[in-house]
């Protein structure tokens, strides 16, 4: 039988309106700082950052509250999730229904930056999780399980 060891680091922490975008989007790039491939993956470093600011953005608009971030890096992917209190799912909106309008494109630019999404209900609210893969490779969330 093989034995699966997981090592994991992770980081939590609440951002409600009054401390804004921005702050969540500082907090993350000082973890970003810590992690081993943060000088040699810019672009995946870069597109953290903007789908932070993206997710806690909705969460401030749609749930009008709090937003929840948490990252967690397990050594192959780093987890970015945002969880709010709004139990609305997002959906994908139409690309062509309005071309001059100014908001509505937050979840697609974040499904075009990270290697995964995953959206859920959670605890009356709703998380949404991107996971980003700095080195590339296979995702491991399609994984199959390993056989023995």
């Amino acid at each position: 039988m093989r034995t699966l060891a997981v090592r994991a680091v992770g980081w939590a922490r609440s951002f409600p309106i009054s401390e804004g975008v921005r702050a969540a989007r500082q907090w993350t790039a000082a973890h970003l700082a810590t992690l081993p491939w943060n000088t040699s993956a810019a672009d995946t470093v870069h597109s953290v950052l903007l789908c932070v600011s993206e997710l806690v953005t909705n969460a401030h608009l749609h749930a009008v509250g709090t937003a929840h971030l948490v990252l967690t890096w397990d050594g192959s992917c780093l987890h970015v999730s945002v969880a709010d209190a709004d139990p609305r799912l997002p959906r994908a909106r139409d690309t062509g229904a309005d071309a001059q309008a100014t908001s509505g494109r937050g979840l697609g630019i974040v499904t075009a930056l990270a290697d995964s999404l995953d959206v859920h209900a959670c605890h009356g609210g709703k998380a949404i999780t991107a996971c980003f893969r700095p080195a590339g490779g296979p995702d491991p969330h399609g994984a199959e399980p390993c056989a023995d």
